[in-house]
């Protein structure tokens, strides 16, 4: 029965080790998404950003 019970808290450890891992896998993943779609954003609004952007400093230059 103790054989049986070192097994169990062995395999339980390393269970938790494998999600653990997993889980940064994941988050990785979503931060890459994250970032793949910002970059297509700023690619595909560049200008209107940049128009926007230097809108915003000749208000704010002039006032």
């Amino acid at each position: 029965m103790e054989k049986l019970s070192r097994f169990y808290v062995k395999t339980r450890e390393v269970v938790r080790r494998v999600a653990k891992g997993q889980t940064m896998t994941e988050y990785a993943l979503i931060l890459a998404a994250i970032a793949i779609v910002v970059y297509l954003a700023y690619k595909l609004m560049g200008n209107d950003i940049n128009s926007l952007v230097s809108t915003i400093n000749s208000y704010l230059t002039t006032t």
